[in-house]
């Protein structure tokens, strides 16, 4: 077993898959033809894009950008094995990280601005986006961690076709501000093995001040809550290596402004009480965070604020991941 992967708090049971047993999700609807279906059905929605919850309604296909300023192709910021993932993710190879630019969120607390507010990256073609896959997983990596893909789900649907033909083999991590359709999660049903949202706030007037999105909130429960229904509670191999589930994360905050006791409630009493949590605690102001713009969380948490959300998760039952 791979030490220190996860902390059980509450209940001892393991959820194992078996490593000689597993097969990503993507592969059967590959080999009923369903795959490539999904990929031409959500490439079709670029038309009038309502990929995610924006519908912003522009044609992307003529490469018109809305909110999230992509159009026809996903921009790429970087890609590479990476070892500051949860245990579970990077194993002692890496996560297959690939990270795109530009957000479908405006966080004002950012601590990636400079891609995701700035577009610091590169347009990538289907097939270049497909041969990254193929690259990450030649260098041993556990899995294909799709960082901010919200806005860019048909471009991922798209390359995972070819990727799949060219023998990508490795299990698919989800990883979101929690901000995505319904539509386009139900587009990835049997697609994506571990679903990894970012609950970032529970209030809507907050989510409107810092989100810039008044209706995240719902949108974010509706979410995780069709996740869930997915993947279901996270599964590890006998290594520890998670194979498939939601793993939700959520960064603490100062001033509590993002609601983490009634977040943590949800996932226990709506979602399931042995929901995978990480429990973050290295916010600091970035972005447009300053002492004039947002002074209330120009400052970091408090060791007290951290072991009081801590002390809600154990209570509640749920298994928070032991790294942080």
């Amino acid at each position: 077993m791979l030490a220190g992967c996860v902390l059980m708090v509450g209940s001892s049971q393991r959820y194992l898959i078996s490593s000689r047993l597993f097969e990503p999700a993507y592969l059967a609807l590959y080999r009923s033809g369903e795959l490539q279906r999904r990929a031409e059905e959500a490439v079709s929605m670029l038309t009038h894009c309502q990929v995610c919850p924006r519908s912003c309604r522009v044609d992307r296909l003529a490469d018109q950008k809305g909110v999230c300023r992509t159009g026809r192709y996903a921009c790429v910021s970087s890609y590479f094995p990476h070892h500051g993932e949860e245990d579970c993710l990077r194993g002692w190879n890496g996560s297959g990280t690939i990270f795109f630019t530009w957000c479908n969120l405006r966080c004002v607390f950012c601590q990636n601005s400079d891609i995701s507010h700035d577009g610091g990256g590169v347009e990538v073609s289907p097939e270049r986006l497909a041969r990254m896959m193929l690259h990450l997983q030649s260098l041993g990596c556990h899995n294909i961690n799709l960082v901010t893909p919200s806005h860019v789900v048909a471009q991922v649907l798209e390359a995972l076709v070819i990727a799949v033909e060219g023998g990508l083999r490795l299990p698919i991590v989800y990883n979101t501000s929690a901000y995505d359709s319904l539509q386009a999660l139900r587009l990835l049903d049997g697609v994506v093995d571990i679903y990894m949202p970012d609950f970032k706030m529970w209030d809507t007037p907050n989510a409107r001040r810092y989100l810039t999105a008044s209706d995240y909130p719902e949108v974010a429960r509706q979410a995780i809550l069709e996740m869930h229904r997915q993947v279901g509670v996270l599964k590890f191999d006998e290594q520890g290596i998670a194979r498939r589930g939601v793993l939700v994360r959520h960064l603490v905050m100062p001033d509590d402004v993002a609601g983490t006791e009634q977040i943590l409630r949800f996932l226990a009493e709506q979602v399931a009480p042995d929901t995978y949590v990480n429990l973050m605690a290295q916010y600091h102001p970035a972005g447009l965070v300053s002492s004039e713009r947002y002074p209330e969380i120009n400052r970091r948490i408090t060791a007290q604020q951290y072991r009081h959300a801590v002390r809600v998760a154990e209570e509640l039952g749920l298994r928070l991941d032991e790294r942080m």
